[in-house]
């Protein structure tokens, strides 16, 4: 048998290719039957395989546009406190409270 094939996908051809087997088949027919499944197998988990792989690289990208959307939105955020700090309120609470601080020690 296929030494790149695991013994479990080994064990399980062969048992597929004995219940399949036809009166009068010869040892070496269920054995190449057995081949051909493990091949057919050994496909079918090599295609699984990629798509997974396709799609974790599809979930990482999509991860990394989410974070990249994120990271551009956080300096939007800071712009807007930033304005928020030039605003004239607080500085026209300060002057005025100064201005009752200077009047109360004058009067």
């Amino acid at each position: 048998m296929n030494k790149n094939i695991s013994v479990e996908t080994q064990d399980e051809a062969t048992a597929m290719a004995k219940k399949t087997q036809k009166p009068g088949q010869t040892k070496e027919q269920t054995r190449l039957i057995a081949l051909g499944i493990q091949k057919g197998i050994a496909e079918y988990k090599k295609t699984a395989k990629n798509k997974q792989r396709e799609a974790d690289k599809a979930n990482k990208k999509k991860k990394k546009q989410q974070t990249s959307q994120q990271s551009q939105q956080q300096p939007k955020d800071e712009a807007a406190v930033v304005v928020n700090k030039n605003n004239p309120l607080p500085w026209g609470l300060l002057v005025l409270s100064w201005a009752a601080f200077a009047a109360y020690f004058l009067i």
